[in-house]
């Protein structure tokens, strides 16, 4: 009966919707190809130190969180978003070649960039095209369930990274340009895959980051920008999960099985939690994910034998299968349709800076201190979103 039900719910979810899932799931196996070994490629090949790891990381993804603020408010300006989405998923494909040519952190650091500003641009339209043509019973479910896709191609990405390395002598640069074909073959799917709604007729361009229309987001959606940033701060770069494995004496070679591990259960869980937050309470479902997070910094911070640091990163995979489609639907629900874009930027331009300074504070931890005191760094800010939580949940039940 309950097989028959979820059947019928996925029925529901427009095609579009599978189709963006399927796009999203060729551009991380494409991705997560190159960045489940770039972390090690930049400190045994290159040479490069954990903090300048961090450094690199915090620019790459703060700078494709950043981006995303003018992409989606030029999608709302437009009213259109499928365009602006197709530039993005075309500009993250072309820099894949970059990697594999990269001989110099300064290489990396403009590949890495480049790669970033497509996500950037792509990011907020995607999402408010899935709004816009999803019904808003169902809308945590058509998040989760995009999100469960895309993680399907970030542990595949590593997977088949890892034959590759084992397959190749660990040749970093041979498998960096296998990575280019499902980036390639996910911008052809989003061309002539998915079909967005007709613009409307009566659509005028409006500046949608003018003071007025900044003004109609409104108190709640600030508060789901507040909270996101936090738990920004306290999730940083997958990278140092990485680096945390390998020092526990995981070969190389295998060492992207750990995001595996963790993306195996982000994918396995998205869609079920996102299903779940079109019936229950936000607030409880965000909290859960921070008690999770809290857990995983602590076993990570504990212990670096093998067995501690999986245990530690199924830990954060499953507060990111609780968490991340729901901050999305979260976003959704909180601001008028036409500024739906606006609105992702706007979270995802606080979300950037909170990723920038928490990955340069982690490497800076990580080089001087230790990596535990990264990760406990990271378990502190985990507590404090939470007393965040608490203070909401309490006006919410008052």
């Amino acid at each position: 009966m309950r097989k028959q039900e979820n059947d019928r719910e996925l029925s529901r979810i427009p095609a579009s919707v599978w189709v963006l899932g399927f796009v999203s799931l060729l551009m991380d196996v494409s991705s997560e190809m190159i960045h489940s070994l770039l972390p090690l490629y930049m400190v045994t090949v290159l040479g490069i130190s954990a903090l300048m790891v961090g450094v690199i990381e915090g620019v790459a993804e703060s700078t494709a969180l950043l981006v995303k603020v003018f992409s989606g408010a030029l999608s709302d300006y437009m009213g259109t978003r499928k365009g602006l989405a197709v530039f993005g998923y075309a500009l993250g494909a072309l820099t894949k070649p970059m990697f594999a040519l990269a001989s110099t952190a300064g290489t990396v650091l403009t590949a890495r960039f480049l790669d970033r500003v497509g996500k950037g641009i792509r990011g907020a339209p995607r999402d408010a095209l899935i709004a816009d043509i999803t019904p808003a019973a169902i809308r945590g479910a058509a998040f989760g369930l995009r999100q469960s896709l895309d993680t399907v191609g970030a542990f595949l990405g590593p997977l088949i990274g890892v034959g590759l390395m084992l397959l190749w002598a660990n040749d970093f640069r041979a498998v960096f340009w296998v990575a280019v074909i499902p980036g390639l073959l996910a911008v052809a799917l989003l061309l002539f895959g998915v079909l967005e709604p007709k613009k409307r007729e009566a659509h005028q361009p409006v500046n949608p980051i003018r003071r007025e229309n900044l003004i109609r987001l409104g108190t709640a959606y600030w508060w789901v920008v507040g909270i996101g940033a936090l738990f920004t701060l306290a999730r940083f770069s997958e990278a140092f999960l990485v680096l945390r494995a390998a020092q526990g004496g995981i070969p190389v070679a295998l060492v992207p099985l750990v995001m595996v591990a963790m993306n195996v259960i982000y994918a396995a869980l998205a869609y079920p939690f996102g299903k779940l937050s079109d019936s229950m309470s936000h607030t409880r479902l965000l909290a859960l994910g921070l008690v999770v997070l809290v857990a995983a910094d602590l076993v990570l911070a504990g212990n670096d034998h093998w067995t501690m640091v999986l245990l530690g990163v199924a830990l954060w995979g499953v507060h990111l299968g609780i968490t991340q489609g729901l901050l999305a639907r979260m976003v959704a629900d909180a601001t008028p349709a036409d500024l739906r874009g606006t609105a992702y930027g706007f979270f995802n331009l606080v979300s950037g800076m909170a990723m920038l300074v928490a990955s340069v504070l982690a490497g800076l931890l990580w080089d001087r201190l230790g990596a535990s005191f990264t990760f406990y760094a990271g378990a502190m800010f985990c507590v404090l979103t939470l007393a965040g939580l608490w203070v909401r949940l309490k006006r919410e039940q008052a």
